[in-house]
């Protein structure tokens, strides 16, 4: 089964906190596209099997057209039905109409992504998002008259003077529009950011580490109580609503990642793009684009097994850390790791007190 994810890396402007790849050179938008689907020829034998999942990330991925989205899943799907798989785009509130998100569905795009982070107009102000809150939920109110059956929404929490009391309103106005499924990312500061640089002056100071774990306790005590299943570390679903296409990612499953800077796996190496456009755009049209890659060691696939795998519910094999018996049984007495069995397969994952210190969890394992 092949998985694809898109990077669409156009922005109109570009996040305080953001460290992904984009341009806000939107006059390339239609060259883009033609080399992404010029990749897809060039590589749509990699994995064998058809399509499963589509995911458009970025970037903004809104702003790419409905009729460019159609014309890039019909190019994919070529005779196969787009109901059958989960076919994912991201969006932002500020590029989204009702007459757009009618179109994605025509499309045949049935699961939104929508970007929201915070509905405190000044917190969103301060990390650089283009809308307020009045517009974040409308997003959300168009895409449910649109038709989107399978709706989720990204929070951020630790942002620069965000109160415990806006983070628990945040929370409840979102519970009342029941989205399927709910990302929450934790405010890091990445090199080469604004918000870093900020920070860095002093204008902007960093939540303390007891600030940032009561307030995820709270979202997981919050979402687990309105009846979301908390299935990986930053993800909640409604049943049944678990984001298929991310699933894959953490446990391992291959995947053909499209577009500059995109990443892609096939089971043994992982590959990625230049994050350049004009490289990207240039070298695809050419057919001379040179992608850099790394043939996993048994050893790398044994610590992204043990890394990924303690992220979600599932947790890991106890035959992954067999050889760190002594510190899995003081994780386990501390209480920051849990035994569990699967069918005949005994099994470590991390609980509520383990998620906090999961990095260091996860050095010691490897």
């Amino acid at each position: 089964m092949k998985r694809i994810y898109l990077h669409i890396p156009f922005c109109r402007s570009r996040c305080a906190y953001c460290d992904f790849y984009s341009t806000t050179d939107l006059d390339r938008r239609e060259r883009y596209v033609e080399a992404l689907l010029k990749e897809w020829q060039l590589r749509c034998n990699e994995i064998e099997g058809p399509i499963a999942t589509v995911y458009f990330g970025g970037g903004t991925p809104s702003l790419l057209s409905a009729q460019t989205i159609e014309r890039i899943l019909k190019a994919l799907l070529q005779d196969e039905t787009p109901r059958e798989r989960e076919i994912t785009l991201e969006a932002n509130p500020d590029s989204i109409s009702p007459d757009y998100l009618k179109g994605l569905k025509a499309a045949g795009v049935n699961r939104l992504s929508i970007g929201i982070q915070s509905l405190q107009d000044d917190l969103l102000q301060t990390i650089g998002r283009r809308h307020n809150s009045e517009k974040a939920l409308q997003a959300i109110e168009s895409a449910r008259e649109a038709g989107f059956t399978n709706l989720s929404v990204d929070l951020m929490y630790g942002l620069p003077g965000q109160t415990s009391e806006q983070w628990k309103a945040d929370i409840e106005t979102i519970l009342t529009y029941r989205p399927e499924h709910i990302s929450t990312y934790c405010l890091s500061y990445e090199e080469g950011t604004r918000l870093t640089t900020l920070r860095d002056k002093g204008e902007v100071q960093e939540q303390e580490d007891d600030t940032l774990n009561s307030l995820y306790d709270y979202l997981c005590q919050r979402l687990q109580q309105a009846g979301y299943e908390h299935y990986e570390v930053s993800n909640f679903a409604q049943p049944g609503y678990r984001s298929q296409h991310n699933s894959h990612y953490w446990d391992r499953t291959p995947y053909i990642g499209l577009g500059a800077g995109a990443h892609s796996f096939d089971g043994e190496r992982r590959s990625w793009n230049p994050d350049d456009i004009t490289a990207y755009i240039e070298g695809i049209l050419a057919q001379s684009l040179t992608r850099e890659s790394e043939q996993l060691t048994p050893e790398q696939e044994h610590i992204e097994a043990i890394m990924l795998g303690l992220r979600t519910k599932e947790g890991i094999d106890a035959s992954l850390v067999a050889d760190k018996k002594e510190t899995v049984e003081d994780y386990l007495r501390r209480g920051l790791l849990v035994e569990r069995q699967k069918t005949k397969d005994k099994r470590y994952c991390a609980t509520q007190e383990g998620i906090h210190i999961l990095n260091d969890i996860i050095a010691t394992l490897i």
